[in-house]
């Protein structure tokens, strides 16, 4: 009796920050097209405005991979982390 309650303990406790990816999922709808980034242009950075949550109205800047247009719904796993401005003025790819 005693090992399946330690196996059920060691089962309900998860790594430090899981907990905030894990909990609740915010809807947030894309506001503009900041501009590509990543090493071949494949990351696209976009405006998102937060719908829900306790970051509600908060308009902040996210990287997606994939095709994404303005009045698209992101549902974002955490809201905590901005992403970093794009510094240079290439607009996909490499500087070649």
């Amino acid at each position: 009796m005693a090992k399946q309650q330690k196996i059920q303990q060691k089962k309900q406790t998860g790594s430090k920050g899981s907990e905030k990816i894990l909990g609740e999922v915010v809807p947030a709808i894309v506001e503009g097209i900041i501009g590509r980034t990543g090493f071949r242009g494949e990351i696209t950075q976009v405006k998102c405005a937060m719908q829900r949550g306790r970051d509600e109205g908060r308009v902040m800047r996210r990287n997606v991979k994939g095709p994404v247009r303005i009045g698209d719904v992101l549902m974002l796993r955490e809201t905590e982390i901005e992403a970093r401005r794009i510094k240079s003025k290439v607009s996909k790819g490499a500087y070649s």
